[in-house]
């Protein structure tokens, strides 16, 4: 069987996976990594980027040699590889919890459950819920929405399209080190530089996949491209910016502004200035967008590899 095949029949398989299933609630490999990581922290850390640095190779380079050598361990099996992808597919891609959690939270909103919803924020963002209203809370879960339909379906996607099972592997990796160790606290300012860096470069093309595709399928694509051209730059991330401004500028609403991580204020830029404060109606319209946008991506991504593989001619999986 083609590689181009074992991608896109098993990364297929592996979206329905997560479609039906969402994530395992026991024993989930990314919860693996991150309790590996976490002990590999213990023993490397220094207030130094030298040795985040080493962090950041010994994990994320170890889960993609795993990955490599599980892929060749199955290359002879047409439907091994298969089994490989979907299983890889499943493990790494987050899009229905994502929509399970801030489901839960716009339910809650419209309950008036204000406190019920800030109690269920931090399963969705890092966010310091206390202080936050009922519409701070809403424009936090679109926002997360935005950001995450990129890190935990699109980008992982890409780079399973562009290098099969330890492309979606490396992503995951290196997304979950950012995540534990790329923000800017005392202790990670110089120690997860190079997570931080890394997950820059790897998040770049499913950022811009994913902006494209909300403004090809959100309700207003004008808007979309709009707020992304004239926003996303302002933002202090590379990537979460042109994502959350052209999610923005789609559903028609203003993202942007102060929030507080971990006792910390940021002051960030409004996106999509024109559009309207964020209601927790638009939680769903924004879950309904990401999911649209996960489709639309594994169709792109199988299309590219179908492609790139009929341009270098047959290769064995």
């Amino acid at each position: 069987m083609r590689a181009d095949r074992v991608f896109v029949y098993g990364a297929a398989a592996g979206l329905a996976g997560d479609l039906l299933l969402g994530d395992p609630r026991r024993g989930h490999p990314v919860a693996a990594f991150g309790r590996a990581a976490s002990a590999v922290e213990r023993v490397l850390w220094r207030d130094h980027r030298g040795r985040g640095a080493l962090h950041t190779a010994v994990c994320a380079g170890g889960a993609v040699a795993a990955a490599v050598l599980a892929s060749r361990a199955v290359r002879r099996s047409p439907a091994a590889s298969v089994a490989l992808t979907a299983a890889a597919t499943w493990a790494v891609v987050g899009g229905t919890t994502l929509g399970r959690e801030a489901t839960a939270i716009g339910d809650a909103l419209a309950a008036g459950d204000v406190e019920a919803a800030r109690e269920r924020l931090p399963h969705l963002c890092g966010r310091d819920p206390q202080a936050l209203d009922e519409q701070q809370i809403a424009r936090a879960v679109v926002e997360s929405v935005a950001e995450n339909t990129s890190d935990a379906v699109v980008g992982a996607l890409v780079w399973g399209a562009l290098a099969g099972v330890p492309g979606l592997v490396g992503f995951r990796a290196v997304n979950t080190l950012d995540a534990m160790v790329g923000h800017r606290s005392p202790r990670y300012l110089r120690y997860g530089w190079a997570s931080a860096r890394l997950d820059d470069v790897a998040g770049w093309p499913g950022a811009r996949l994913t902006a494209a595709l909300a403004a090809v399928c959100g309700p207003d694509r004008r808007g979309a491209v709009r707020a992304w051209r004239a926003d996303a730059a302002e933002h202090p991330s590379p990537n979460a910016g042109p994502v959350e401004a052209s999610f923005a500028g789609a559903l028609g609403v203003r993202l942007g502004g102060s929030l507080s991580y971990g006792g910390r204020v940021e002051h960030r830029p409004v996106l999509n200035g024109a559009g309207r404060a964020v209601e927790f109606g638009d939680i769903g319209r924004a879950v309904r967008l990401s999911r649209r946008v996960g489709l639309l991506t594994l169709a792109v991504c199988a299309a590219g590899r179908v492609l790139r593989q009929g341009r270098g001619g047959r290769r064995p999986a």
